[in-house]
């Protein structure tokens, strides 16, 4: 049996040094804050949502939310959303996406201060993760599967990676961040020619396309570190990841939990950003 890599030890472990960050900042005077900027409800926003505040609350870093109804115009959220990017008492904005149509992306993506993009969603900061530039902000969810990996002394050095997804939320910019701890990696997708063979001849399986239990035991070969990064929902209504846990479990040395693994770690990967973003202001 594999043994089960749960997220919430590696968030105690970084809530130890984050509640430490967290108190000489405030006794310098700075209050790591947060703001949240969403238009519209969407359960899984809110979900997501609901889950930073807690986590943040944990270790003391202030959040703010500001929500817009789905019919704000152009002009006004982007005269909103500039206000928020030139507080100086904010350090870090989370900016969910995907906007309504009537929101001009690219407008957004113009005015947003990369200094406060706490989640890697712009250019220049994803250019930092490609070149192994450690001054910027790399997406939540890649970082935190690096996180996961260092927290249990899993050593990438010489291991041949299989990533499964190539966007560049997950895939591309967690490559770059395994090939930085000299991993050997392939990136493959729901395209990729015999997806089975290269999975099977990887060390590591990483999954990652956003496919409900794309991948079962017979892409695993025995022994094989699996992490399962996918977030779906099963037939049955239930949360499941892009790995069927089952079939992998009995193959895999070590494997991933969904829900409790990756995503568990994610929300404290944003909290060390904002941290990292009002230590720039000490």
């Amino acid at each position: 049996m594999a043994e089960i890599l749960k997220g919430m030890p590696v968030v105690k472990h970084m809530k130890e040094s984050q509640l430490e960050q967290v108190e000489k900042l405030r006794e310098n005077g700075v209050i790591p804050k947060l703001a949240i900027v969403r238009i519209g409800e969407k359960p899984d926003d809110l979900s997501y949502e609901r889950g930073v505040i807690k986590r943040f609350s944990g270790v003391n870093i202030d959040v703010e939310v500001f929500e817009y109804p789905e019919n704000i115009s152009n002009d006004e959220f982007i005269k909103a959303f500039e206000k928020i990017n030139n507080d100086d008492k904010i350090h870090g904005i989370l900016l969910f996406r995907p906007f309504p149509k009537t929101i001009d992306e690219k407008q957004v993506i113009r005015v947003f201060n990369p200094a406060k993009d706490m989640d890697g969603m712009l250019n220049e900061n994803i250019a930092k993760v490609f070149s192994g530039d450690d001054s910027g902000y790399a997406p939540c969810t890649p970082q935190a599967v690096m996180e996961l990996l260092d927290y249990y002394n899993i050593d990438l050095t010489g291991k041949k990676v299989t990533v499964v997804g190539r966007s560049m939320v997950v895939g591309k910019p967690l490559s770059m961040m395994l090939l930085k701890k000299n991993a050997t990696v392939t990136i493959c997708h729901t395209r990729t020619k015999d997806l089975m063979a290269e999975c099977k001849a990887a060390d590591i399986v990483i999954a990652a396309a956003g496919v409900a239990k794309m991948l079962n035991g017979d892409y695993i070969s025995d022994g094989a570190i699996v992490i399962d990064v996918g977030i779906n929902v099963d037939n049955d209504g239930n949360l499941c990841g892009d790995v069927d846990f089952d079939s992998c479990e009995s193959k895999a040395s070590m494997i991933t939990p969904v829900p409790g693994g990756i995503g568990t770690v994610t929300t404290s990967v944003l909290a060390q950003h904002v941290i990292k973003a009002a230590m720039l202001k000490v």
